[in-house]
């Protein structure tokens, strides 16, 4: 039985453990089982289709969050050949939340930074759930900045429930470390590309993703608020995260209708923690890709582009009002 298995999964392993069952008969009993296996193999094939081609937005912010998908630095070990890390923000401490540094994809040298949850208790303890503090925005900032100076690109890995909302965090003014990320990013002078590979929670994502190209993975969300906290303030119930995910348009598919994002990445059938090795093939040939487009750019055209980019989110069409019938208008 799978250590972890979502509600959804189970008709998956029911399967599983069925084959599994029937190979163990055979080999026990030494008798001709194949062509049963054979044919709950191939309904195991057509099911996992089904399932996995029809994932609610719900479904997907539970894939998002799966403790086995692949974090930044399974990533870099699989991308990169070199990785330097760079601690501190020069003015309180080193979260380890939010961690960067030089990096070498193929040829190129970049500068790369993201959230990083834990695999255990004591890593998530040490990681903070992948939930930065002030220092982290700050440490990430002190980062672009360093590779602006040295014509670096930056490239952001994005995977947080949301910044650290506790009682420090506030004392040490998390809320002005972001906004100024958000300003500063705006006029970086450096190509700036933001993936995000997991959960994309609120201004704790923000605060690393205002890029130049805004890449997603299949099951990543990138949202406001968590489908939970959402629920709890419209149905004052958090049992209604479902309704509320797909109220929030927060699945890749429809942040790229919408035009949040630029580009999303296809993962293995099953989620990106089936197949690590596809998932980071698929990923460094997409970042590569939009590197060598931005890196074609004029300065000018490339700010002037991520200015534009911004500035049309959330812009829409308001109809004409409609014209009050003559009936009304004599009764009024």
């Amino acid at each position: 039985m799978r250590l972890y298995t979502l509600e959804f999964e189970k008709p998956i392993v029911d399967l599983e453990l069925t084959i599994e069952s029937l190979r163990k008969q055979a080999a026990e009993q030494k008798i001709d089982l194949s062509g049963q296996i054979k044919s709950i193999e191939a309904k195991l094939e057509t099911t996992r289709k089904e399932i996995f081609t029809n994932l609610s937005p719900w479904q997907r912010v539970q894939l998002a969050r799966h403790p086995k998908r692949p974090y930044m630095l399974d990533y870099l070990q699989r991308i990169a050949s070199e990785f330097i890390e760079l601690h501190g923000d020069r003015r309180f401490g080193d979260d380890h939340a939010l961690i960067g540094g030089l990096a070498t994809i193929d040829d190129r040298r970049v500068m790369v930074i993201g959230q990083q949850k834990g695999r255990d208790t004591k890593e998530n303890l040490m990681r903070n759930f992948g939930s930065p503090h002030p220092e982290g925005y700050r440490k990430a900032l002190r980062l672009m900045q360093m590779a602006e100076k040295f014509d670096l690109p930056v490239i952001c890995f994005i995977d947080t429930p949301g910044a650290y909302p506790g009682v420090g965090a506030e004392e040490r003014h998390i809320a002005e470390a972001i906004a100024v990320n958000l300003r500063e990013m705006m006029v970086l002078k450096t190509p700036l590309i933001a993936v995000v590979i997991g959960e994309g929670g609120s201004g704790g994502a923000l605060g690393i993703g205002v890029c130049d190209r805004v890449l997603i993975m299949e099951n990543a969300y990138y949202s406001v608020i968590s489908p939970e906290g959402c629920a709890a303030i419209l149905w004052k119930d958090r049992a209604n995260a479902a309704q509320a995910a797909a109220a929030l348009k927060i699945s890749a598919k429809d942040l790229l209708e919408l035009g949040i994002v630029d580009e999303v990445l296809p993962e293995p059938l099953g989620g990106a923690h089936k197949d690590y090795d596809a998932t980071a093939a698929t990923l460094k040939e997409v970042l590569l890709k939009n590197l060598d487009k931005l890196l074609d750019l004029k300065q000018t055209e490339m700010l002037d582009a991520r200015y534009k980019k911004f500035r049309k989110i959330g812009v829409f069409t308001k109809g004409e009002p409609k014209k009050k019938s003559a009936a009304k208008k004599k009764s009024a």
